[in-house]
């Protein structure tokens, strides 16, 4: 399935994610990407089925898939879903989840 995100879409978002949600993106990881070992994590790619993500287990580099909920086809999905997965991982790891911004 071609990619319903424009590389401008992608770079924004993953630039925002990396620059200002770090924690979250770890938390996810190590919830929802099987990687609960994580020490940190960067959103690298996205697409419409799901997003794609480097881990730093043991000192090195993973690359992690992280299905979406949904197939995601509109740029405002990405956010509901990453908010929806930040708080299920929370949920699973025993963290308070922050208050919505």
């Amino acid at each position: 399935m071609p990619n319903p995100f424009s590389p401008e879409v992608v770079t924004a978002v993953t630039a925002h994610m990396n620059g200002d949600h770090p924690e979250d993106t770890l938390l996810i990881c190590r919830a929802l990407g099987g990687v609960p070992e994580a020490t940190a994590a960067r959103m690298t790619g996205l697409d419409g089925e799901g997003g794609d993500y480097a881990a730093t287990v043991d000192g090195a580099e993973r690359t992690v898939r992280i299905p979406w909920g949904r197939p995601l086809t509109e740029r405002a999905q990405i956010r509901q879903e990453v908010v929806r997965m930040y708080e299920a991982a929370c949920a699973e790891l025993g963290v308070v989840p922050r208050g919505r911004h």
